[in-house]
């Protein structure tokens, strides 16, 4: 995936180019599905259709009294949001997750295009970057990578469901 736009990848383009990736749903946080106001047009990808765990987020607005610290409210501003698990998260900020609330209060959650833990989910092993440069060539390989991940845990539920099945059958 190359995400190509001129100075930074568009909300919409960004959607269809990690939609496009083998497996990927998207759903859009709206009035009708019942998210909460503070979460319609925010986009969250999964792979498989239980949406059990999004390996990314598009998310277009802060929400206030929990997510303030990247100042999306400004005009034209996103944060991508992507799940790199502990040893990617590590190896781009050279510390791991657990560590995060140590490097917290040194880092500008409101920088333009440039990666950096996620502000609520640092712990977790997200990262998040604001309006990403097409340019960025490691974004796309870590949405790859959260992706292929993804893929992974997919897999591995599938075949657990199909074991559980087999056990059923054989009572």
């Amino acid at each position: 995936m190359t995400i190509d736009s001129s100075a930074s990848s568009s909300v919409d383009d960004l959607t269809d180019q990690i939609c496009a990736l083998p497996e990927v749903e998207c759903l859009e946080g709206t009035a009708d599905n019942g998210a909460p106001e503070s979460n319609w047009g925010n986009r969250f990808f999964y792979v498989g259709p239980d949406r059990v765990r999004p390996f990314a987020t598009i998310v277009i607005r802060d929400m206030p009294g929990f997510d303030e610290d990247s100042n999306l409210d400004r005009p034209g501003v996103f944060r991508l949001n992507i799940d790199l698990g502990r040893d990617q998260f590590q190896r781009w900020f050279g510390y791991p997750p657990a560590k995060f609330a140590d490097h917290r209060p040194g880092i500008d959650f409101a920088q333009l295009d440039r990666l950096m833990p996620h502000p609520m989910y640092g712990r977790q092993a997200w990262a998040s970057i604001i309006n990403p440069s097409p340019r960025r060539q490691d974004i796309d390989q870590l949405i790859n990578r959260a992706h292929g991940r993804a893929v992974q845990r997919e897999s591995r539920r599938l075949s657990r469901n199909d074991r559980m099945r087999g056990l059923d059958q054989d009572r």
